[in-house]
């Protein structure tokens, strides 16, 4: 349902209607449209849906909420929702900032419920959406619009609208709900509908005025009529000036693609603008605008999250508008969440990596979403990392905690206990004299922890003569002036902590006695404090003993101790003596446990010896407990065992504490609190798929054990559900075939296989029918005992164990069923199957009949020898096989089956075909003109097959050339026509069928003569053409002007026949043997080089052609420029040469 200020969002059918509406009902009636008179009475609940999202008009700028729910106590599975806008929109691809959805269940009531909040919606959000629920085979949709409207000018409206005299009590003050109503206006005179038809005016009209013609002509169903005319519309389009082709309503596009907008305009000289929300785009790398033709393109390159807006191609007035949609690939999660065990106070930092940078995810803690105004979360992003942090935990935060992004979701777990606290100073034993001070002083680790002191059980309270302070973590017992009554055992207890500390005040009386000069020794010794008997001492590993021992004796006595036999001297170290008058004392620093065993004093002095036995007992921590495994796993569950530790540090262990982490994580998360005293735990709520591994501590009366080694890798895996539809294929007298569908649910286990199990009727024993797990989903069930009714059931199996079983409804009687024998022929084998020679032969017939019918073969009548063909039988076919097919192997088969009396009969013609034999018997039987007529007689051998017709060829006897005149020529004689005069033929006839043509020819005995008529050709004479001519010049030389010292060539073209002798003439003097002229004659081109002319080599230069026939010359001047002193140019220079002529000439 929406949830948005009164303002911002006009739910239809809300508040009052018009005034004129009121009067007028019959014409709100006619403004309908056909057939959607009930366009906005509630939808009545079907489906799935207990709550549907309803038609929305929204302002601008506001946020607006959509709700549905759905009851799930009637469905197998959780529901899945899709947000789409239009047909195909899924808007699962645009939850970000302006979209967001949010999914919360209700555990009483079993009611899912799905929000889908838009913020700040803006006009390319109205259109016509859809809320479609899916469970399982389970569906239901509901479609809802959304109109989005300008922001409301109260101000405007107040000046233009009259105050209504009933609106509110105080005068002079403004009703604003008063305002918000429809208020009257004076009734205007009703048009005919003859004259004025209302969707005509509406066509015409500006959609800023359809709320205005609505209001005059009564009509209140702005939705009915806005549907009504976008129907109208669609009927008959509008007709536009300007664009041939318009733009589709929208547009999707994934993030980083690119996209092409096109329109076709009809003037190709048209100036487009392009609009992004309005605003104008300017050609650049991003958006690329083309104009080819009429056709006016905008390519949006790279599309992001900014790209998805609406777009509009401006030519004059005339606008086509498009929305585009930016669909982001789904955001997976890398790294899942680690679960977190912490005390109270201490910080929490849950770190999840997802598949993209700047992705949007959301948190939850158990069903609520955690929100980023709260004070106690801190959201943090870091490239792909996002971070949950909670900066104080505490008791109320124990609990799972969710990350989900589109594309997944993790889970991790929290749990907080209570903060042990620390003795980092203990209490120690005191022994004083009388009117000494007594201090008794012990550090926490809390200096908040305040506490009580006991003497002897009962609470000290505070005086003059005692005392009691607690400075930050120190808390001290001060006694003044000791007395005799103030020895005993004093305890300090920490508030709120199961938490002792206990030592003894030693009071020292010194007495003075009058003893004779020779005293026997005598051993005083305290039987109190740590001594559980007699001559016992227990003392915990790690602590310290002193055992303070009274001596009395005249002299003073000499005082021995010894472990055993071996004595103890040390004064100094770990172990040690302390002798003073009257008292001894032995020492163990740090009590180990070589440290126990039997200890004795000894005093002895002239008058006498006295002698005691201790047993020193150590007690520590036990050793870790041994050969933790994971024995079972369900889907969120796993069951632990482990042994007990071989060495219980000599106190009875209490229980044991587990802990679990994921694997490749360095957290360790406590399954319990309370000491757990068995050895098999089955450790809940974990995730499936995930591996784990597990470590256990071992408590006793001293303390916890170091952890043990990690357990072997592994996995929460559930068992897979039953198979499905557990049918009967097959029965006989000892068997009985099964077959069934893989189990609906299989999970991250996967499924290795199937177990088959059946029992007699009225039993509750199981008989397991395969010995190895069957992968196939049938599987045949053998000696089974006849006439009896048996059930069976199949069990999937995986790693996890085994399924639910499925088994039949009603048990199966073991007994044959009887069927009528049936061959199914198939389709090709009901006519006549033809193979050439050579050909494998393979052929399979079905057939059915129960029992197993007998099956027997027949060729031609005959029983079919093995030696002719192969037959392999089976419960289901008849195989036909022969490797290499011959002539021989042509004929009918038989395939018979036998059912006692029962009996089936096919029959199949084989037919075996090759190539024919050559024709017989070619002749030629008439000539006449230029044709030849052919007869011949059929093959002998025909191939096994009918002859479909011969080839002819025919060849001249000069060049032995064949050619084919006719192909596939179906009689036994033929015309050979356009035969040449004068050539002799012969000709050669194939045979061919079915298979092709005849290996071998007939060639013919006889020939064809085609004789020649009286004609004579007589040719002409060949008069062979004069081609002599004189020398002429068909390129004259050129005039050439040029610089002294650059070599330069003058080129003319000669023809002539006898090929003319040249000469080469400058200012009438032959150049023949000049070394500095080079004369070339190339096919009649003519060229003479002049090496580095000089000022001097210039002239006029002629050039002869010469042959017998005549002569013909061509000149030229060639004009050599001097360069002068100053560079200026040059001058021209002519020599002035003779000419002379000589015999010799050049060529």
């Amino acid at each position: 349902m929406p949830e948005a200020a009164d303002d911002a969002v006009k739910p239809e059918g809300e508040g009052e209607a018009p005034a004129e509406a009121e009067e007028k009902p019959a014409e709100d009636d006619e403004g309908l449209p056909e057939g959607e008179e009930g366009v906005h009475q509630s939808q009545e609940i079907t489906g799935l849906f207990l709550q549907h999202p309803e038609t929305t008009v929204a302002i601008t700028g506001t946020d607006i909420v959509f709700t549905a729910k759905v009851d799930s106590t009637t469905l197998s599975r959780k529901p899945t929702i899709k947000w789409l806008k239009g047909k195909w929109l899924d808007l699962g691809s645009k939850a970000g900032k302006h979209m967001q959805f949010k999914e919360t269940f209700d555990r009483a009531t079993k009611i899912y419920t799905w929000d889908m909040k838009i913020i700040k919606v803006v006009p390319g959000d109205a259109g016509a959406y859809r809320c479609e629920v899916t469970s399982k085979d389970k569906c239901d949709s509901s479609a809802f619009d959304i109109s989005v409207e300008g922001e409301w000018d109260i101000l405007g409206t107040l000046t233009t609208v009259p105050l209504r005299q009933d609106a509110g009590e105080d005068e002079g003050s403004l009703d604003f709900s008063a305002l918000l109503k429809a208020t009257k206006k004076k009734k205007k005179p009703v048009v005919d509908e003859e004259k004025a038809d209302v969707w005509e005016i509406l066509k015409n009209a500006q959609p800023s005025e359809y709320e205005k013609i609505a209001f005059e002509y009564g009509i209140t169903d702005l939705r009915g009529l806005l549907k009504r005319l976008k129907k109208m519309k669609t009927v008959e389009p509008k007709h536009s000036d300007a664009f041939l082709k318009r733009m589709e309503s929208a547009y999707s596009v994934d993030k980083g693609k690119k996209i092409v907008l096109q329109v076709e305009v009809v003037d190709p000289n048209a100036q487009v603008k392009w609009l992004k929300n309005g605003q104008e785009i300017k050609s650049s790398a991003k958006y690329i605008i083309e104009s080819i033709g009429n056709i006016r393109t905008l390519t949006i390159n790279k599309c992001s999250l900014a790209d998805d807006a609406a777009y509009e191609c401006v030519i004059g007035e005339e606008k086509s508008f498009t929305e585009v949609f930016v669909k982001e690939p789904p955001v997976t999660i890398t790294k899942l969440l680690d679960d977190y065990h912490v005390v109270v106070g201490e910080r929490v930092e849950f770190e999840v990596e997802v598949s993209v940078e700047g992705a949007h995810v959301n948190w939850m803690f158990e069903d609520q979403e955690l929100s980023r105004d709260s004070h106690k979360y801190r959201f943090k992003k870091d490239g792909l990392k996002h971070m949950l942090i909670i900066q104080e935990a505490s008791l109320d935060d124990i609990g799972m905690y969710w990350c989900f992004t589109n594309g997944g979701r993790t889970k991790g777990e929290l749990e907080v206990e209570e903060k042990e606290l620390e003795v980092l100073q203990n209490i120690a034993d005191l022994t004083v004299k009388a009117e000494e001070q007594a201090m008794f002083k012990c550090e926490v680790s809390d200096e908040k922890v305040t506490g009580k002191w006991l003497k002897d059980g009962v609470e000290v309270v505070p005086s003059s003569h005692i005392k009691l302070t607690h400075i930050g973590r120190i808390h001290r017992l001060t006694i003044d002036d000791v007395k005799p009554e103030d020895a005993g055992d004093y305890t300090f207890i920490p508030d709120g902590y199961a938490l002792s500390l206990s030592a003894k005040l030693n009071f020292l009386e010194i007495k003075i006695d009058y003893v004779p000069r020779q005293d026997p020794p005598k051993i005083h010794l305290d039987t109190t404090g740590n001594m559980v008997s007699q001559n016992t001492i227990i003392v915990v590993a790690g602590n310290k003993l002193r055992l303070d021992v009274e001596i009395s004796g005249e002299p003073p006595p000499t005082v021995v101790w010894a472990k055993g036999d071996t004595a103890i001297t040390a004064v100094e170290g770990r172990v040690r003596t302390e002798n003073r008058k009257d008292l001894s004392c032995f020492v163990i620093e740090g009590a180990e446990r070589e440290d126990e065993g039997n200890y004795s004093i000894i005093v002895t002095n002239p008058a006498g010896e006295d002698k005691a036995h201790l047993l020193v007992k150590i007690v520590d921590v036990p050793d870790c407990p041994e050969n933790v495994k994971c024995t079972s796993v369900g889907e969120d569950c796993a069951t632990m065992v482990w042994e007990p530790p071989k060495f219980d540090g000599g106190a009875p262990v209490t229980g044991y504490l587990m802990e679990r982490k994921k694997k490749g994580s360095t957290r360790w998360t406590k399954l319990n609190f309370d000491v757990y005293e068995g050895v098999t735990y089955e450790a809940k709520r974990m995730i499936e798929g995930v591996l784990y591994e597990m470590r256990v501590y071992a408590v006793n009366g001293i303390g916890m054990s170091q952890p043990s080694l990690n357990s072997k890798p592994f996995m929460p895996i559930a068992a897979t559900s039953e198979p499905l539809g557990l049918k009967v294929h097959d029965v006989t007298d000892t068997t009985c075939t099964l077959k069934w569908l893989a189990p609906e649910k299989i999970g991250a286990g996967g499924l290795d296989g199937y177990v088959i199990e059946y029992c007699k009727e009225g039993d509750t024993e199981w008989v397991v029918a395969n010995t190895e797990l069957v992968e196939r989903q049938t599987y045949t069930v053998r000696n089974l005992p006849t006439a009896e009714k048996i059930n069976f059931r199949v069990v999937a199996v995986n790693i996890a164990g085994r399924s639910p079983p499925t088994g039949l409804t009603q048990p199966v009687t073991i007994r044959e069923i009887v069927e009528l024998p049936k061959i199914r022929l198939p389709r090709y084998l009901r006519q006549k199957y033809i193979r050439r020679v050579g050909d494998k032969i393979n052929l399979t017939i079905p057939f059915q009949g129960k029992p197993r019918p007998k099956v027997q073969w027949y060729k031609d009548g005959e029983e079919l020898d093995s030696r002719v063909a192969s037959v392999r039988n089976s419960e289901v076919d008849s195989i036909l096989f022969i490797r290499s097919a011959e002539r021989s192997h042509s004929g009918k088969y038989e395939l018979v089956l036998q059912i006692e009396n029962m009996e089936a009969r096919a029959i199949l013609e084989i037919r075996i075909v090759e190539t024919p034999g050559p024709p017989e018997v070619v002749k030629v039987t008439d000539v006449w003109g230029f044709n030849a007529a052919l007869e011949w007689k059929p093959p002998k051998d025909d191939g096994n097959c009918d002859i479909t017709g011969y080839t002819i060829q025919k060849a001249d006897k000069k060049t032995n050339e064949w050619f084919t005149i006719y192909e596939h020529n179906r009689r036994t004689n033929c015309t050979a026509s356009d035969l040449i005069m004068g050539n002799e033929y012969m000709f050669r006839v194939y045979s061919e069928n079915l298979v092709g043509k005849s290996e071998d020819c007939c060639l013919s005995k006889d020939t064809a003569i085609i004789p020649k008529i009286g004609l004579e050709y007589n040719p002409p004479p060949f008069k062979e053409k004069d081609m002599q001519s004189a020398p002429k010049f068909i390129q004259p030389l050129l005039d050439r002007s040029v610089v002294a010292g650059y070599s330069t060539a003058i080129s003319c073209a000669v023809r002539g026949y006898p090929k003319p002798k040249i000469r080469w003439l400058r200012n009438k003097i032959p150049l023949d043997e000049n070394p500095r002229f080079l004369m070339q004659n190339n096919q009649g081109v003519l060229t003479l080089n002049i090496r580095k002319p000089s000022q001097y080599d210039g002239g006029k230069f002629t050039c002869k052609a010469i042959n017998p026939l005549g002569e013909d010359v061509v000149e030229c001047t060639l004009l050599v420029r001097g360069m002068d002193g100053e560079g200026q140019g040059g001058r021209e220079v002519v020599g002035e040469w003779g000419v002379e002529y000589r015999d010799g000439e050049t060529d």
